[in-house]
């Protein structure tokens, strides 16, 4: 008798076999109010020190810029591409003929990891964890084909393989904790986001032009005040939505 020893999987077939069974609803996943303070916690360590945001920042970064390019896609325009730096600044250049257009995607970058954030929450809430995270990995790995320099891929990479490596070694019974830990970061970063904003047109005038309220000030008259406004309402709102889950944990604890 012969016995033939068959390989087991490669390593990228058993991440594409985890990413592929990420789309699946889970368990919903029991969270305490212990780890639910233990998950603000880690969050604000992600997104407050300097030391931690210097990396972390750069998720909510990419973050802010497919939020461009999204509404670009969807409201017709051409996408030219986008670019990232390492100092936490980006560009997504998109081409249209519609004011109304540009303006579009010129709004959806400070609210959109606040938006990201709060669906991030409410998935690890409801046993779609794995799905967002799955879902997560393939946007970045096709948002590649826009990025147009050095920089941008290094920092797209390093967000697909953080992704690729928590989807291989985050067991699916705490992936949700996960997209519940992201979720919540990814809030603080939106906030922290507005913060710099805000600052900027306060005490640092000179670098009005790279501040997505001024751009649209410049497109349509109205006041960047405005523009800064309605950022923070949609980032509240976000707030909010992400609250009510984590709200009837405190409150099953009373």
């Amino acid at each position: 008798m012969v016995y033939v020893q068959v390989p087991g999987p490669s390593l990228p077939e058993q991440w594409w076999d985890r990413v592929v069974a990420g789309f699946t609803q889970t368990a919903v996943p029991a969270v305490s109010v212990t780890e639910l303070l233990a998950v603000v916690l880690i969050a604000a360590v992600l997104s407050v020190p300097r030391a931690t945001w210097r990396y972390f920042g750069l998720l909510a970064t990419v973050t802010h810029e497919l939020g461009h390019a999204f509404a670009a896609l969807t409201s017709g325009q051409r996408l030219g591409g986008i670019r990232l730096q390492l100092n936490h600044g980006g560009t997504t250049t998109s081409y249209t003929r519609g004011r109304a257009a540009a303006v579009w995607s010129g709004f959806w970058g400070y609210p959109v990891p606040g938006v990201t954030g709060a669906a991030l929450v409410w998935a690890g809430f409801s046993g779609w964890g794995p799905a967002a995270m799955s879902a997560g990995l393939l946007i970045l790995l096709a948002s590649l084909i826009f990025i147009r320099n050095a920089a941008g891929v290094l920092i797209l990479l390093g967000a697909v393989v953080a992704v690729a490596a928590m989807i291989i070694n985050v067991p699916a019974a705490f992936t949700g904790h996960v997209a519940i830990i992201l979720g919540v970061a990814l809030l603080v970063a939106a906030v922290r986001d507005l913060f710099k904003l805000t600052n900027v047109h306060l005490r640092r005038r000179d670098q009005l032009g790279s501040s997505d309220a001024y751009i649209l000030y410049r497109a349509t008259a109205v006041p960047s005040g405005v523009w800064i406004a309605l950022f923070s309402f949609v980032v509240a709102g976000c707030w909010v939505l992400a609250w009510l889950p984590m709200s009837r944990v405190f409150g099953a604890a009373t």
